[in-house]
């Protein structure tokens, strides 16, 4: 069966994951981790691509972004392959590839799920068994940020963070109150699900509005054979 083409669109957000090879790291250090960054971030504003938030994991990477062109999330995903991948090979005299093939993706409604897809990120590493007093003492990830405890050059804030108050303060607490309610398990799996499956994660209505720029399915068919005609 031939593989679905992945579906990235222009001016929505998406989940994006990319993992290491079977699972092995893809930083081994802290050198590492600041070199991939800072390449993500040259790569992300060559290719016009907004990061809303992100969390660095020591096998994968989670993104929340939104590409200003189609193109835009691979071209993003292709540079920081040849940026960083070359430099970690060198440093840690390797070769070969480091990705564990091509990086998963979900468009996502914004209005729906954009805020759940940062929680969701930025409480990875909790869930990952980092003992972690708070979010924000994981350094690799965006949390600090949006709790106003340092600025990210990496982020750039989606409309729907500064709808959560009018003044930075109002919008930190207001996220500090959603990174402790958390994330539901049906919401983590679904979120978890259409990324790495690529399906787009959004309601009926959603879903027809994209089904008239893309003639890619946007659903999993049924199962099992299609009813009898009587």
């Amino acid at each position: 069966m031939a593989r679905l083409a992945r579906l990235a669109l222009a001016g929505l957000p998406h989940h994006l994951i990319q993992r290491g090879l079977n699972r092995q790291p893809i930083v081994l250090d802290d050198t590492d981790r600041e070199r991939l960054l800072a390449e993500l971030r040259e790569s992300a504003a060559l290719h016009k691509v907004a990061i809303h938030a992100y969390v660095l994991m020591d096998n994968h990477l989670h993104l929340l972004a939104t590409p200003e062109t189609a193109e835009g999330l691979s071209r993003m995903m292709q540079s920081l392959g040849r940026r960083y991948v070359a430099a970690f090979n060198k440093r840690h005299g390797r070769s070969g590839t480091l990705w564990d093939g091509r990086f998963r993706a979900a468009p996502l409604e914004a209005q729906a799920w954009l805020l759940a897809c940062m929680s969701y990120i930025e409480l990875n590493p909790q869930r990952a068994g980092q003992w972690l007093a708070a979010p924000e003492d994981y350094r690799w990830c965006s949390a600090a940020h949006h709790l106003g405890l340092r600025r990210d050059p990496l982020v750039y804030d989606h409309a729907l963070f500064w709808a959560l108050g009018n003044t930075p303060f109002e919008r930190e607490a207001a996220w500090r109150a959603r990174l402790e309610q958390g994330v539901g398990p049906d919401e983590r799996l679904r979120l978890h699900e259409a990324a790495q499956k690529g399906w787009p994660l959004g309601s009926a209505g959603f879903l027809q509005d994209l089904a008239q720029d893309t003639d890619r399915p946007l659903q999993p068919r049924k199962r099992g054979r299609p009813p009898r005609l009587s």
